[in-house]
């Protein structure tokens, strides 16, 4: 079954920081084969928080996307990213 990181951003404090980290990110996640389905674009919230950007990300496997979120290339774009945002993130199982 394929792996799924799902990002939902509460509160973007830096859209630079957050340039700043995509850019890193993105070849990071090409690396173990992850694939962007949704990045930012419109969205309706139905319940809970209103999130400003979600990211959802495919990998082959669940374990690919526990290994990438793991690695050290992924951990320097992700410390780009602290202190000027805030999210749920989550590695999920899916078909």
């Amino acid at each position: 079954m394929k792996g799924y990181w799902v990002c939902i951003y509460e509160k973007i404090h830096n859209e630079e920081k957050l340039k700043d980290y995509a850019l890193k990110a993105k070849p990071a996640v090409e690396k173990f084969s992850g694939k962007f389905i949704i990045r930012g674009g419109k969205n309706r919230t139905n319940d809970g928080i209103n999130s400003p950007r979600t990211v959802v990300v495919e990998f082959p496997d669940y374990n690919t996307a526990i290994e990438c979120y793991d690695s050290k290339d992924y951990k320097e774009a992700h410390n780009i990213l602290i202190g000027h945002a805030e999210r749920h993130h989550q590695i999920v199982e899916g078909s």
